[in-house]
């Protein structure tokens, strides 16, 4: 802990004596009042690696996905609040993050998607049964109903309706994960059914994803909207089998032909593979993201998977916490905090958790009420899926501030309600002691030695 508070110091300082300058866009070297612009791009990756990785040291301490903490730590360091990392004026008046940190998050969450990707095996898929697959699709469909018709009620336009109702279908499978692990509840019937539908999620996401961004490059109607979400993802799906039917086919010529090791080759074929897909979803108008997701695919079910995996880790640990703390940074926490937007997104959270925990839930119907519970607030945690979409859509300028700032406290709260609940469900009951028999009494005349 000391160490902790040791390097939070050294933050605090250096953020302070940033601050001398605050909200200012990084200058060209020697201008006055700034840093060199090379300078000022390492201070701010410097600063928002450290306040991530202390951040979520202090969440994880308190049993808590060490995502919430870098997302917080991000809201206040972010150029709405403390003024500590680079930003820029908007035409509005309000401030933004430099385009250097916006496309510096965008590698980072195309990482993400292809590392979470990985985790999808389309073997498990098929043994997760039609159990996990009615509990995602109910775990979809309800949200985004939810969630879609809270924006129509409130007269919002279409593009926002869809990006608000697709946020709520996500489910963060890496944090219901993490929990059902500590608990050593990975090998049970409720952790199989979580987990399956919660692979199914992402990957509904996606596609639900796909249309959403359809929707929002213009295609209004019902038909232009199938025309193009139809070409977009025929033409990714046909990328998607030639690329995995060549990854299997030429990777063994690959380790033949090439002078370094094995795991070398394949990490570079990975993040070649990566980089093409994400480019490849952008081009037939998809989410970056959406390919990167579907390329870790290709991946996840190789023989040498996991030691891709591991190989990854440390990409992820540079990567992922720079990119949340940066989704924190966007939200404009003063707004947030305004009785208006704050009433709004209390009603979306609550609408994020009963669409789960009853969409879920009723559809594992068949196992017992406390585990068909277990897996409706299993389901609950939207994580990184749900801010990703958000994301989205604040970048393609179809859903304002408020909005994105909403859909964070969503994906927060319910990051923090769905593990602490969860532990208490799958808790095993206490049992009762059994009643004592009866000592059975000694029948006249016997005198033998007790039972032992």
């Amino acid at each position: 802990m000391p160490t902790i508070l040791l390097v939070a110091g050294v933050a605090l300082v250096a953020g302070v004596a940033h601050s001398a300058a605050p909200g200012q866009e990084p200058g060209p070297s020697g201008e006055a009042g700034a840093l060199p612009r090379s300078a000022q791009f390492l201070f701010d990756l410097f600063l928002l690696f450290l306040c991530a990785k202390i951040a979520g040291e202090i969440c994880l301490r308190f049993r808590q996905p060490a995502v919430v903490g870098e997302i917080l730590v991000g809201m206040i360091i972010g150029p709405h609040l403390l003024h500590w990392v680079s930003s820029v004026q908007t035409p509005g008046g309000g401030r933004e993050l430099t385009p250097f940190l916006e496309s510096f998050a965008e590698l980072c969450v195309v990482f993400l998607l292809f590392i979470v990707g990985m985790e999808v095996e389309p073997a498990d898929l098929l043994r997760v049964g039609g159990l996990a697959a009615a509990v995602a699709l109910a775990g979809m469909v309800l949200p985004f109903g939810f969630g879609a018709g809270l924006m129509h009620l409130l007269h919002r336009p279409l593009g926002e309706c869809l990006f608000v109702g697709a946020a709520l279908t996500a489910t963060s499978v890496g944090i219901t994960a993490r929990v059902l692990q500590d608990m050593g509840q990975l090998g049970t019937r409720v952790a199989r059914v979580i987990l399956g539908a919660a692979v199914l999620d992402d990957i509904g996401g996606m596609l639900v994803l796909a249309v959403v961004s359809g929707a929002a490059v213009g295609a209004v109607s019902g038909s232009e909207i199938l025309v193009l979400i139809s070409t977009a993802v025929g033409a990714l799906g046909i990328a998607f089998f030639l690329a995995r039917s060549a990854v299997h086919r030429f990777r063994p010529r690959l380790y033949a032909v090439t002078r370094t090791s094995n795991e070398r080759v394949l990490f570079s074929l990975a993040i070649a593979v990566c980089f093409g897909f994400a480019a490849l979803a952008e081009v037939i108008q998809l989410a970056a993201i959406i390919g990167a997701f579907f390329a870790g695919i290709i991946f996840a079910e190789l023989r040498e998977a996991p030691e891709l995996r591991r190989s990854m880790q440390p990409i992820y640990e540079l990567l992922v916490p720079i990119f949340f703390v940066t989704m924190g940074a966007k939200v404009n926490l003063p707004l947030l905090l305004g009785w208006g937007v704050l009433k709004i997104g209390l009603i979306m959270t609550l609408l994020a958790i009963i669409g789960k925990v009853v969409g879920c839930g009723l559809a594992a119907y068949r196992m017992k009420l406390r585990d068909a519970l277990a897996v409706g607030v299993g389901m609950a945690p939207r994580g990184e899926v749900g801010i990703v979409i958000a994301l989205i859509g604040l970048n393609k300028h179809v859903i304002p501030d408020s909005v994105y700032a909403q859909v964070i406290l969503m994906s927060v709260v319910t990051t923090f309600f769905a593990p602490s609940l969860l532990r208490v469900l799958l808790a095993a009951p206490a049992e009762k002691p059994p009643a004592p028999e009866p000592a059975e009494e000694s029948p006249p005349g016997d005198h033998g030695e007790p039972t032992p």
